[in-house]
């Protein structure tokens, strides 16, 4: 980032902006999960990529008066949608899945970011895991020079 933007300069469509963003970096939050229905494909030069048929996976509401479902996985894979996007980056960032997400069984790749945020598997373990609509489950990070303290 620029001495003119910061990291939530670059992400947009946050849900509740105090809650997301913080000295570490920016909380990002679960929006879609999907299951793979049907199997993309990956040749050598790129004619024959595919993408995989994905079906959403629905969400329930614990109680009739509820804003927000919760999705209850079973251990296996899935395909994880964050609600937020980037907008301006200028360097690349760091996703990475957030401990509260790890220390309960869940977990996605750790990845560099630089025009969009992908679609990321996610992976349960045995026993399952409930996550609720708009829950955090990711960390945006600065890497590099930008981000280190130097006092």
């Amino acid at each position: 980032m620029s001495p003119d933007t910061t990291l939530s300069d670059a992400v947009d469509n946050l849900v509740y902006e105090p809650t997301q963003v913080h000295d570490h970096g920016i909380d990002l939050t679960v929006g879609a999960l999907y299951e793979v229905a049907e199997p993309g494909s990956i040749d050598f030069g790129g004619d024959e990529l595919e993408d995989a048929g994905l079906e959403p996976v629905s969400t329930e509401l614990r109680q009739p008066d509820d804003e927000y479902g919760w999705w209850n996985l079973e251990s296996g894979q899935y395909v994880l949608q964050h609600n937020e996007f980037l907008t301006d980056v200028e360097e690349p960032l760091y996703l990475q899945p957030r401990n509260e997400l790890l220390a309960r069984g869940g977990s996605h790749p750790s990845v560099w970011v630089a025009s969009h945020l992908p679609l990321l598997p996610l992976s349960v373990a045995d026993g399952g895991l409930r996550l609720k609509e708009n829950a955090r489950v990711s960390t945006l990070v600065e890497v590099g020079p930008a981000s280190i303290d130097k006092s």
